[in-house]
């Protein structure tokens, strides 16, 4: 799974944390079922689970993580005030302290110390453990959120947050069920079924993701790239991306991945309610790529035995590294150009340019030696 864990030392228990916890789960696997055997239960109350479990999954992933956490995109205030009022029903505490903890977490990914929920504590740390006792590793440190804490809204919601949690997980689906005649119905699926099934969804990202799932951009973090975890978490799997270009408002960069956070995002730039959206240059992410193909390849040829093929795939690896290096100077070079075409308000004419041409080149050519690596590393088999 990962390397050695680490049983991380016991800290007081978090009341509050550990009996809303007990509540809701035993509540789930008692309540709910003699609920659901004794009362008729219509469409509409699943339809309202289902409403609920996007609005608040998608107000973690694209508000409290993509938005707030990492500042991926600019939003108008009415989409910050749905992520606001569905986060907050989604009980994963306020804006603030969400971001905070996260952003200590990506600081700190793996150190068994200071990352909030490090794999290296366990699975069970990782995915929940670390909420139930008072670790100093998840302390808030609102120094490193000072951003958010000009942002009205979020000092509207840590202000008045138990208000608003108690309203959106009781008072909003009661009112809703009231008005269709099914007030505990509406309470038993679109408050507590949605509450717990969507914390474990949300907690899998970090506990399955990283430990389960593939590292195609970067082996420095346990971070994962799982298209199967993705589909439960709103596009979150793709966590390797992730955790090496945490600003991109994408965590599945291909076309076919499945990240819905990210559709959502874009769907709403198209009518301006979404603007500035950060995307990781394609040479960068090939260049990453292809890295991970050069380590690979080099711990593959360190295992091999045999004298004669190791002088010929040293050579030809050496061969691929020296043409890599040539790539990245001209990228650098082409870069210095862009940066002098924008200081002297002559970028539209660069972008149209010869030198565009030859930096997509340089990503075609990325994308190919990548190819002929991956190949070579499959030779020392």
């Amino acid at each position: 799974m990962t390397d050695a864990v680490a049983e991380a030392p016991k800290a007081p228990i978090n009341i509050p944390a550990a009996v809303m916890f007990s509540i809701s789960t035993l509540a789930a696997v008692s309540l709910l079922p003699w609920y659901l055997w004794t009362h008729h239960t219509g469409a509409g109350p699943w339809l309202f689970f289902v409403f609920c479990m996007w609005a608040t999954g998608v107000s973690i992933t694209g508000g409290y993580h993509r938005l707030w956490s990492h500042r991926a995109y600019e939003a108008h205030w009415s989409l910050r005030l749905f992520y606001m009022l569905f986060g907050a029903m989604s009980l994963q505490n306020s804006i603030l302290i969400w971001a905070s903890v996260h952003r200590v977490h990506h600081r700190n990914v793996d150190d068994v110390e200071s990352d909030p929920y490090s794999i290296k504590r366990g699975f069970w740390y990782a995915h929940m453990g670390w909420m139930l006792r008072d670790y100093p590793s998840a302390e808030p440190d609102f120094s490193n959120a000072r951003d958010l804490q000009q942002d009205p809204l979020v000092v509207f919601q840590q202000r008045h947050y138990l208000g608003l949690a108690l309203g959106m997980n009781f008072g909003f689906p009661l009112l809703v069920g009231a008005l269709f005649g099914d007030a505990w119905g509406y309470l038993m699926l679109g408050g507590l079924l949605r509450l717990v099934v969507n914390h474990h969804l949300t907690f899998f990202i970090n506990s399955l993701a990283h430990c389960w799932g593939r590292r195609p951009y970067t082996a420095d973090n346990t971070a994962r790239d799982n298209d199967f975890v993705a589909l439960f978490t709103y596009g979150e799997g793709y966590h390797n991306y992730h955790h090496l270009f945490q600003w991109d408002y994408r965590n599945g960069v291909r076309w076919w991945q499945f990240d819905p956070t990210k559709w959502w995002i874009a769907a709403w730039s198209a009518v301006g309610v979404t603007r500035g959206l950060k995307r990781v240059p394609e040479f960068k992410i090939q260049r990453a790529m292809l890295q991970r193909q050069f380590d690979k390849a080099q711990e593959k040829l360190r295992a091999c035995t045999h004298p004669g093929r190791f002088a010929e795939l040293q050579k030809l690896l050496e061969h691929e590294l020296e043409a890599f290096s040539i790539t990245l100077n001209e990228w650098k070079r082409l870069q210095a150009e862009r940066i002098e075409a924008a200081r002297r308000q002559i970028a539209g004419q660069w972008e149209h340019s010869e030198a565009l041409r030859r930096f997509r080149a340089l990503e075609q050519s990325l994308r190919l030696q990548r190819q002929r690596v991956r190949l070579l590393r499959l030779q020392t088999a």
